[in-house]
């Protein structure tokens, strides 16, 4: 799934945020001001430790979400929310009618929500962790494992309904969609790591986001790397051609 960018160094703008993932270290990433207009708290999924989620909870306080590849997607053959939503709606008509699309993009990242199954209720930041922690661990392993090998550690290892959500990047990342899920991917393979990270919205004291400004202060504040969306878009860009 990764050799075919193997070969490619990852941009020297995106050096500090891709050692920092991949050292189990948050980055923020704001989209842009033309979209959520909002900056995530970002890891990488398969370095979450119970004290990440504590920290996206508190310090971030948005819904956290573990994102993983289309490629990823298609090989566990996993479908989006909004499919279940039409399919339910062939018995319950009511339902079929909430699969519309959201006002900030043009279709739902959101898939299904898991817990793993060693978990108790799945709420507890050490029960997230362990769900998260492991969807990483297959991302990671994904190269290395037949198709049928890869769903049956999934089935294996989740159950669903459960309290960690899942998202799903469009195909072509941010050629296609420029949301902090692709974002993050994006990131994730120029890195040459595993496809899956977790992603938490930072929210303000006033109800909303946080200010770009408010955010980009406290990743200075923690020592953490703050990216823009347009520096990913313009890196995938160049990366993904050459």
């Amino acid at each position: 799934m990764l050799s075919i960018h193997s070969g490619r160094p990852t941009p020297a703008a995106l050096a500090p945020a891709a050692r920092a993932l991949a050292g189990g270290e948050p980055v923020l990433i704001f989209d842009a001001a033309d979209r959520e207009a909002e900056t995530d708290l970002v890891f990488l999924s398969e370095r979450v430790t119970p004290e990440l989620v504590h920290l996206a909870r508190k310090d971030a306080g948005g819904l956290i979400c573990t994102a993983i590849s289309e490629e990823l997607r298609r090989r566990l053959d996993l479908p989006f929310f909004s499919e279940l939503l039409e399919l339910a709606g062939r018995e319950y008509p009511g339902i079929g009618r909430l699969a519309e699309r959201p006002r900030y993009d043009a279709r739902s990242a959101f898939g299904i929500t898991i817990n793993h199954r060693a978990n108790f209720t799945g709420v507890p930041d050490n029960d997230r962790a362990l769900t998260i922690r492991n969807v990483g661990e297959i991302a990671r392993d994904a190269p290395q494992l037949t198709d049928e090998a890869l769903r049956e550690r999934f089935r294996s290892s989740f159950v669903s309904p459960g309290h960690v959500y899942l998202l799903y990047a469009a195909p072509t990342l941010t050629a296609e969609r420029k949301g902090h899920t692709e974002l993050a991917i994006s990131l994730a393979r120029m890195a040459h790591l595993g496809e899956s990270v977790t992603v938490c919205e930072m929210l303000g004291d006033s109800g909303g986001a946080r200010a770009p400004e408010a955010a980009r202060r406290y990743a200075d504040d923690h020592g953490f790397p703050f990216l823009e969306g347009s520096t990913i878009v313009e890196a995938w860009r160049t990366w993904s051609s050459a």
